[in-house]
């Protein structure tokens, strides 16, 4: 469960620290005070899009750290282990958002993606917005609640991933299948292309090879003719050479009678400079002998560069490209040439692929069949507790044809809502009123918020568009919640907020010309002023002093 938030420069908070427990924590407050700041906050830490104006005016950051208790979470544990993020049974989560709309993010102290703090939200917090009733509105929303309370969002995504490998398999088999003219056309271009490549038979290296031959051969007689030259000034110069006069040089040294360690140095600088010479004209004398002047040979390689330029112009490539394009030519045609044996196989691939779609769409189907039942009793229920006496609520599974199968499954989910008794059910769309709508939406939260695996529930103003003893009610059903689960509920409503088992207050004030939010725990005596605010507006009376504690005493 969430169990500290720290908030610093975000919006209007300057400095926040909230210590949270486990039950039904409720939080109150003024309109414009910022109940909301909190929730959005955390929001940030389980991965929302940061934004640059949520920073503090005049602060350069804003920084949110969530931590959490994973006593009773072994997903989040086996989460955090399976990306080498444990850190015993705690987590913590902190976000930061620059000026500049950049942020970084951290779990137990190492950098994570936003990806990651998704992954790990989903695990921690499910936050019920207070504009849940609208997603009611549109049809994909009622599957994802059935799959959810049937708890079977697992096996829903394994539909999904198996669909799409069907369809994808189904896509590679009717184009091989319906592409066999153009294959037969572009198989003839192919194959004139490679025996065209084959012919050339370019050899690894060999044009770099040519092209240099081609620049010896251009320069054979400038190259023999200096080669000798130099050949004959290092070494061979019958009267003198770069050999014999550092001959003459260590000569001259060893008829010196000093003996100095710089003169050592000299003689033995000298024999080097000898020692290389020699061997310099060495290698050059063998580098000459192997330089021939041949037009023929010369000829020859020029009448294959050309071959090669002109095949590699031909296809618009660099001729240096041209082993690749030809690899990848081979390629294609090895793709095109598939056997009717590998046609056959993917046939069966496509077979195999459709086989186990049916089959886990099936599960899925027969687990949305089991759970519809269930799930319109328990909202049936939870509606004549909020006050729709006479509504009949069902969950519609329609089955699809084989044409329109798709990867949320074989039927199509709907919700349906008969308001007054005698009525026909009709979609929710058609029928519910605003308020209705609310009710419903509250009653489906609260029946899935009961099979939820998750840890802690944030509703945020989804009693909306009640009152009085509904309210009332609505506030007891999330105390119920609170016994098995922490939760989190902003409210305008006294009957809800007097429910819960902590609460907060949200205020707002001026302080040197900037404004400051601020949410602080209730003791029971500001408790008791703050819900006969709630009831009684700005005058708090004795009269709605008397009702607010007849309330958090019940």
């Amino acid at each position: 469960m969430l169990t500290h938030l720290l908030i610093k420069n975000f919006a209007l908070v300057d400095l926040l620290e909230l210590e949270l427990k486990d039950g039904m924590t409720v939080i109150s407050g003024e309109t414009g005070a910022g109940k909301s700041i909190m929730l959005d906050a955390l929001g940030l830490t389980l991965g929302d899009r940061a934004d640059s104006d949520t920073v503090r005016e005049g602060e350069e950051r804003a920084e949110i750290t969530a931590s959490f208790d994973l006593q009773a979470i072994p997903e989040a544990q086996a989460w955090l282990k399976a990306q080498d993020l444990e850190q015993d049974q705690e987590c913590q989560i902190r976000r930061i958002v620059t000026r500049e709309g950049r942020s970084r993010s951290y779990i137990n102290g190492q950098p994570a993606p936003l990806n990651q703090l998704r992954e790990l939200g989903q695990l921690l917090v499910n936050i019920h917005g207070q504009h849940e009733h609208q997603r009611l509105l549109h049809r994909e929303y009622h599957r994802v609640l059935l799959d959810d309370y049937a708890q079977q969002a697992t096996l829903a995504e394994q539909v999904r991933q198996q669909y799409n490998r069907w369809q994808k398999l189904s896509q590679s088999l009717q184009q091989l299948t319906d592409d066999s003219a153009e294959k037969t056309a572009r198989t003839q271009l192919l194959s004139y292309q490679l025996e065209e490549l084959a012919q050339l038979d370019l050899q690894p290296d060999e044009l770099t090879e040519l092209e240099n031959e081609q620049k010896t051969l251009e320069n054979a007689g400038h190259l023999l003719q200096t080669g000798h030259q130099l050949i004959e000034i290092t070494s061979e110069h019958e009267e003198q050479n770069c050999v014999s006069l550092l001959n003459q040089c260590q000569h001259l040294l060893q008829q010196l009678t000093v003996t100095a360690p710089t003169l050592t140095q000299v003689s033995e600088m000298l024999n080097n400079a000898q020692i290389q010479i020699e061997e310099a004209s060495h290698e050059l004398r063998h580098y000459l002998d192997h330089i021939e002047i041949s037009p023929e040979r010369l000829l020859t390689v020029e009448e294959r560069l050309t071959a090669i330029y002109d095949i590699a112009r031909k296809h618009r490539i660099q001729p240096q490209q041209l082993p690749a394009f030809q690899a990848e030519l081979q390629a294609e045609m090895d793709s095109l040439h598939r056997s009717d044996e590998a046609l056959d196989q993917l046939h069966q691939e496509v077979q195999t692929a459709r086989n186990s779609y049916i089959e886990l769409a099936a599960r899925l189907s027969k687990a949305r069949a089991q759970h519809a039942s269930k799930l319109s009793k328990a909202v049936d229920g939870q509606l004549h507790n909020l006050g729709m006496i006479a509504a009949h609520f069902s969950v519609s599974l329609n089955e699809l044809p084989e044409t329109r199968w798709n990867a949320n499954g074989m039927e199509d989910v709907e919700f349906l809502i008969a308001a007054n008794q005698g009525q026909t059910a009709r979609p929710l769309a058609k029928v519910a009123s605003g308020g209705e709508l609310s009710r419903i939406s509250l009653a489906i939260q609260v029946i899935t918020a009961q099979t939820s695996s998750t840890p802690t529930l944030i509703f945020d103003e989804v009693d909306v568009g009640i009152g009085g003893a509904i309210a009332e009610v609505v506030g007891r059903l999330l105390r119920e919640l609170g016994e098995r689960t922490q939760i989190l509920c902003v409210t305008h409503q006294p009957q809800v907020a007097s429910q819960g088992h902590q609460h907060l207050y949200v205020s707002k004030a001026n302080q040197k010309q900037k404004t400051r939010t601020r949410i602080n725990q209730l003791e029971p005596e500001a408790r008791l002023q703050e819900i006969a605010r709630m009831l009684g507006g700005i005058q708090v009376t004795d009269a709605t002093l008397t009702h607010a504690r007849e309330m958090l005493e019940r």
